[in-house]
């Protein structure tokens, strides 16, 4: 398997980092670079860059310009994928975003015009505001990983990552996501307001009236597609335990019987659990994964995947507070 240091012949060269593995060179060089540009939410970048390895996908929920946008562009040009964004509004129809047929009067037929969808990085900015039957043409692709039209199938580039977003303040024009269209996320990041040395190093380093393409041309490309599907390759090979394996199926049925919970998670919450804690042991330079990796990514993976019942959210009760208690009454086992 290719080392990610030798990502592509015209990739430059980035000072070396402290690691002990490939993997963990990897990561900590897609990290150097990153800070080049984006600023603090350390939680949305590292849970980002493990739904790309571990073929998941990511929502986020946030208010509006906390640079989701700058981040994903900036991801772009670091892992050398090719970038899109979709606007998702009301009147959004899912041929805008799978493409649809378009005759060609030249040929006198039919051709496939390719949406904003064929892309590797696609940011669906304010998912939430889509109708329904956008959501399912949606579905499919983060399933799939292809574009079915008029019964032709068309597969996607990999690899190939979601972030949607989806603003918590406004609900005027929006549809709550299906619970069948939320577990397709891998997982859910709330983003908060930067910290107070976070929001002045903002400042700092774009408070001046610079052209953006400009800096993000600047980052250095440190990997290639290529690369990153045999380092998730890679990732897959990580051990986990079945001690560790029978930790999260705990975690993940105990939500079905939490009495805060009406809806616990599905199977596919343990699978998102797994798959990511081998992405993340990787990350920290190991070839197995321990108790704390679960414990870590326990809420993303969970979060949307649960939902109050009536008398917890007049309580007052919080989702994340909810299975942070829970996590609690579960032991976790020593490795």
């Amino acid at each position: 398997m290719s080392d990610p240091q030798s990502a592509s012949a015209d990739a430059p060269v980035v000072a070396a980092v402290s690691a002990t593995t490939p993997m963990q060179q990897l990561f900590e060089r897609i990290n150097v670079e990153l800070r080049k540009v984006y600023v603090g939410q350390d939680e949305l970048v590292l849970t980002t860059l493990v739904a790309l390895f571990s073929g998941g996908h990511v929502l986020i929920e946030s208010v509006p310009g906390l640079g989701k946008t700058l981040f994903v562009r900036a991801l772009g040009q670091v892992l050398g994928c090719n970038f899109g964004r979709i606007q998702f509004t009301a009147d959004l129809m899912p041929s805008d975003i799978t493409g649809a047929p378009v005759f060609n009067m030249k040929t006198q037929e039919f051709t496939f015009r390719p949406g904003p969808v064929f892309t590797q990085l696609l940011l669906a900015d304010e998912i939430n505001r889509a109708p329904a039957k956008t959501h399912a043409a949606l579905l499919e692709i983060m399933q799939e990983y292809r574009v079915t039209v008029d019964r032709q199938s068309y597969k996607l580039e990999r690899p190939f990552l979601v972030l949607a977003t989806q603003n918590p303040i406004e609900s005027e024009g929006t549809y709550n996501l299906p619970e069948a269209q939320l577990d397709r996320f891998m997982f859910k990041i709330s983003a908060e307001y930067p910290a107070d040395h976070e929001e002045a190093n903002i400042l700092k380093m774009h408070g001046r009236n610079t052209d953006v393409d400009a800096r993000l041309q600047q980052l250095q490309r440190v990997t290639s597609p290529e690369v990153l599907l045999q380092a998730a390759e890679r990732c897959n090979q990580v051990h986990v335990e079945d001690r560790l394996i029978e930790y999260v199926n705990k975690v993940v049925r105990r939500t079905r019987a939490w009495p805060q919970f009406y809806l616990g998670a599905s199977p596919r919450a343990g699978l998102s659990l797994v798959q990511g804690t081998r992405t993340l042991a990787a990350f920290r330079g190991r070839d197995f994964v321990v108790p704390d990796d679960v414990v870590e990514l326990a809420l993303p993976a969970l979060r949307h995947r649960v939902s109050l019942t009536a008398e917890a959210e007049v309580e007052g009760r919080t989702i994340d507070a909810c299975l942070q208690e829970m996590l609690k009454t579960i032991e976790v086992p020593r490795m």
